[in-house]
C-alpha cells in the first residue's frame, strides 16, 4: 500500500506527522505501509512502533551506553549524500547478515534528484573519523529514524542503539511528541532491537482499529492472530 505525496518540494511536517500516525513510513521518495513480511517462505505480521517522548526515561543499560560513547564527537547537519557516507555504509553492509540496499543512495533516493523529506544526519566521529551515521526525517511533532550504519570495528560500542538514543534526545530537545523507529516482526527477533530505548514509552499500532496502544508482547501476539485471521478471510473472499 502506498501513499504518493502531492507535488510539494518538501512534504509538510504536519503531513508527515499524519502518515506516521497512520502506520506509514518512508521508502525512497514515497510513503508506504504493510501488514505482512514474507521471510523464508513464512508470512510474518508487521507491527509499527513509536515512542511517546514525554514518557521516555533512560534505564541502566541506556545510561551505560551513553557514558561509554561520551568520548566521541556528535553533530547534526542537513543530509547531503557524500562519498564518506557511502564508504562507511559499504563497510557496514559487508559486516551484516541480513539483506540491505546496496548503497545509501539506493536506500533514500533510488535515482531521485530531489529529496521531498526534511532529512538530517547525526554524525558520530572518533578523532575526526566518521564511525557512525544516523539519518532521520522530521515532521512538526514527530521524528522518524530512517537509517543507521556504523564502522564494524566499533561493534562493542553498540553504535546502532546509541544512534537511536541520540535521535530521541534530539527529538526531545525539539519538543517533539513522538519518535518512530519503524516496525518489528512477529516471531522474528532481528527487529526487536527497536525496543531497546525505553519499553514503557513504546506504543504499537493496531492497524485494524487505527489505534496506538501501550506495547506488550501479549498485545503483539493478539494483533498477529487477528491479522492472520483477517488475511485468511480475505483469501476466502
Amino acid at each position: 500500500m502506498s501513499a504518493v505525496p502531492p507535488p510539494f518540494p518538501i512534504i509538510p511536517g504536519n503531513m508527515l506527522d499524519y502518515y506516521l500516525g497512520q502506520g506509514y513510513y518512508r521508502m525512497h521518495q514515497d510513503l508506504f505501509t504493510c501488514r505482512f513480511l514474507p521471510i523464508n517462505d513464512t508470512l510474518h505480521t508487521v507491527h509499527w512502533l513509536r515512542l511517546a517522548l514525554d514518557n521516555v526515561t533512560w534505564g541502566p543499560e541506556q545510561r551505560r551506553l551513553l557514558r561509554l560513547n561520551e568520548p566521541f564527537g556528535v553533530s547534526i547537519r542537513p543530509f547531503r549524500l557524500t562519498d564518506e557516507y557511502e564508504m562507511l555504509y559499504a563497510q557496514y553492509r559487508a559486516s551484516i547478515t541480513f539483506d540491505a540496499p546496496p548503497t545509501v543512495e539506493a536506500f533514500l533516493l533510488a535515482g531521485a534528484t530531489h529529496n521531498i523529506f526534511t532529512t538530517e544526519v547525526l554524525e558520530v566521529r572518533d578523532n575526526g573519523q566518521l564511525i557512525a551515521a544516523g539519518i532521520f526525517d522530521s515532521g512538526t511533532r514527530s521524528l522518524a529514524g530512517i537509517m543507521n550504519f556504523y564502522d564494524p570495528a566499533y561493534r562493542k560500542n553498540s553504535l546502532g542503539k546509541y544512534l537511536m538514543l541520540l535521535k530521541i534526545n534530539h527529538a526531545r530537545q525539539q519538543h517533539m511528541q513522538y519518535y518512530y523507529p519503524g516496525y518489528l516482526v512477529h516471531d522474528y527477533p532481528k527487529f526487536d532491537y527497536k525496543l531497546f530505548p525505553c519499553l514503557p514509552a513504546t506504543e504499537v499500532f493496531n492497524c485494524l482499529r487505527d489505534q496506538w496502544l501501550p506495547f506488550t508482547w501479549e498485545e503483539v501476539n493478539r494483533q498477529a492472530t487477528e491479522l492472520m485471521l483477517d488475511w485468511d478471510e480475505q483469501e476466502l473472499d
